[in-house]
């Protein structure tokens, strides 16, 4: 049994709404209460509560980050039980307390490989959890490949998604495809019954393919304005779809390298805050310290904010972390609860973890406290303290 834990005397980013001098009671691994620090003294917590005073931090759902490929030199570029598990340990330092494991298409042989090692891992984790799986394809546009080997773009093809989803013994979550592909609807519909979160990425779509995606439940899109068709006043295209169809929810990357500040400012401003999900779309060699800096089978250089390949100098992805993410979104003129409800509530209920991305009575206790600096003090995954610097 989980000892009981009180974080009081800050101000809770629910993921719903912003509460100042408030507190929270965790026990047994759920949220138990929320309520305001004068009723404090009026609750009977027992001496077996841990009372942590977080001195005005914020304290806020845990983050989730459902589109990463690595972290700390671990990902799934090469994957192994070993590898998600120290992601697992490391993304906890960082304020994300559920992820879900993005891979490239590579080979048949090699995804599934990768598929039964994040499996092995999942149960096992010390800190964020593993919620599932992300296929960054393999059905998706060869015309809008950003890093990806075109020779690893698939054709719709039923039943290789099926042995894929046996392999994973039903965990994969969430999906990039290209909603213009031959067979796309079949496929569409087929993994619906699934479960499974199709999102709009790497696609050529015209605006008539996106609104036929749409109908057979293609509703979110992968880090949006990235790799996709763009708008044009006679062909909104994918990017035309997301801005006009409130029903679609799209992901951002918001390292102020991927997409332009303003843009973000501009999506806030038309689109309804909870389809907007913060992700990091992190590469391996994020926050990695030493040895050579390799994703997705390549050599990459940071600079300028991102990563570059270092052949020829295209960007190769982000270097972004949820919790600057999460600075950055404010930064951008976002409140911090507005911020924070993109990366954890939104993401949550788009990939149905019913029971995580807020602070209210009975959901997960997955819980962050960071300061007004955007510091990671208490970490808190499923009850446990993971991260503790508060004195």
């Amino acid at each position: 049994m989980s000892k009981k834990i009180c974080l009081h005397n800050g101000t809770i980013l629910s993921g719903i709404s912003t509460m100042e001098k408030c507190a929270v009671l965790i026990k047994d691994g759920i949220i138990a209460d929320v309520f305001s620090e004068e009723r404090l003294g009026q609750k009977n917590l027992g001496a077996d509560t841990e009372i942590i005073d977080v001195d005005g931090a914020y304290i806020s759902p845990g983050f989730i980050d459902t589109h990463i490929h690595g972290f700390r030199g671990c990902g799934t570029d090469n994957p192994s039980a070993d590898a998600m598990l120290q992601m697992s340990e490391s993304l906890a330092q960082f304020g994300v307390s559920a992820f879900n494991p993005t891979f490239y298409p590579s080979s048949e042989e090699s995804m599934i490989h990768g598929i039964k090692e994040v499996l092995k891992a999942m149960g096992h984790e010390k800190g964020a959890k593993i919620m599932g799986i992300h296929l960054e394809g393999p059905f998706i546009s060869p015309d809008k490949l950003g890093v990806q080997r075109p020779e690893t773009v698939k054709k719709v093809d039923l039943a290789l998604m099926d042995r894929l989803w046996k392999a994973s013994e039903g965990h994969i979550v969430n999906m990039t495809v290209a909603p213009e592909l031959k067979g796309m609807r079949d496929l569409a519909l087929d993994c619906l019954k699934k479960g499974i979160v199709l999102q709009a990425g790497h696609t050529n779509a015209e605006y008539k393919h996106m609104t036929e995606g749409m109908q057979a439940g293609i509703l979110h899109s992968t880090h949006l304005f990235n790799a996709m068709s763009q708008m044009h006043h006679r062909n909104p295209g994918a990017v035309g779809s997301v801005l006009i169809h409130p029903e679609i929810s799209c992901e951002i990357i918001a390292d102020g390298v991927h997409v332009h500040p303003d843009l973000i400012k501009l999506l806030v401003r038309d689109k309804p805050l909870d389809k907007i999900v913060l992700v990091t779309d992190a590469l391996t060699p994020t926050e990695q310290t030493e040895g050579p800096l390799l994703a997705n089978g390549e050599e990459v250089v940071f600079k300028g904010g991102c990563f570059h390949r270092k052949s020829d100098d295209v960007i190769a992805g982000s270097a972004l972390t949820m919790m600057q993410g999460v600075k950055n979104l404010v930064s951008y003129g976002l409140e911090p609860g507005k911020a924070v409800k993109c990366a954890s509530a939104n993401p949550a209920q788009i990939m149905h973890y019913y029971h995580k991305g807020m602070i209210i009575p009975d959901m997960d206790a997955d819980v962050i406290v960071f300061d007004k600096q955007f510091k990671l003090l208490v970490s808190i995954i499923g009850g446990e303290i993971k991260k503790n610097v508060v004195d």
